[in-house]
């Protein structure tokens, strides 16, 4: 095999395997808990289903929409964290603009793995 292949497939593999982690999920809810309960704190999925093909077909994008969580902070309350949830997705064709382009949306929220916000921010 050539060297130069060779040495481009071993690039690649860690975003391969990186890409492969990324679970399927039809909202974001699963990622949230998964994150809270991850010992690193975070957790990273693909939006799969209706929404998302009516989303990449709207914008004509040419990757799948990613979402990226992670935990800002633990709250005393078990089970609870402040999350930021990252969306993004490439080759976005948003109208009036002259190119495709990377879309990102950032938020936070408190979140707990019942669902429900924490009693308390302590």
């Amino acid at each position: 095999m050539n060297r130069c292949l060779l040495s481009s497939l071993l690039l690649a593999l860690p975003m391969l395997a990186a890409a492969q982690q990324r679970l399927p999920v039809p909202d974001a809810r699963p990622l949230l808990v998964a994150a809270i309960a991850a010992p690193d704190g975070q957790a990273h999925g693909v939006l799969a289903g209706p929404l998302a093909d009516a989303i990449t077909g709207r914008f004509r994008a040419t990757s799948p929409i990613h979402i990226d969580v992670s935990t800002l902070r633990r709250y005393a309350q078990p089970g609870c964290s402040r999350l930021n949830v990252r969306f993004w997705q490439d080759g976005v064709q948003l109208p009036g603009t002259p190119a495709p382009r990377r879309q990102t949306v950032d938020f936070g929220i408190d979140y707990c793995r019942d669902g429900l916000p924490p009693r308390s921010r302590s």
